[in-house]
């Protein structure tokens, strides 16, 4: 007797994935478990919103800050760089190679006006982070609610 299994579309979803992940990974490692690098690679941003600023973080080690780009055009901030490829001298060869090196560029449109004067970056230990304050008008208002007293 042959059992009923209930169709699971998370599982084959997962089955997908994992497909994919293979073609990529046979298609990026060559014969030689070198990593094919390309000429540019985008940068991961977190983005968080208090009630005063936005605050975007981006992990870039190895780069020095004085070589990165940071453009704001009306709502659109756009990070700019590059990391160069360390070349060694030897008779060595590599077996994997996974750091990114090349070009970078990374734009976020913001749902609201910034101070564009007001903007701070700072860079520490590898990671980047930008601090835009909103303008007055995009900041939330608390309304109180005034209780009426009965008599």
């Amino acid at each position: 007797m042959s059992d009923i299994i209930r169709w699971n579309p998370f599982r084959e979803m997962a089955r997908v994935r994992s497909a994919m992940d293979r073609m990529f990974e046979d298609s990026l490692i060559g014969p030689e478990w070198e990593w094919r690098s390309s000429a540019s690679w985008q940068l991961s941003l977190d983005v968080v919103e208090n009630d005063d600023n936005y605050v975007i973080m981006a992990s870039i080690p190895g780069i020095n800050p004085d070589d990165l780009e940071i453009t704001l055009s009306g709502r659109t901030l756009t990070i700019k760089g590059e990391t160069k490829e360390e070349i060694e001298d030897g008779d060595g060869r590599y077996h994997l190679r996974e750091r990114r090196y090349g070009s970078f560029s990374r734009s976020v449109t913001l749902p609201t006006e910034v101070k564009d004067a007001e903007i701070e970056a700072s860079y520490e230990s590898g990671v980047l982070t930008l601090t835009l304050p909103k303008t007055e008008a995009m900041k939330p208002k608390r309304i109180k609610v005034h209780k009426m007293i009965e008599g």
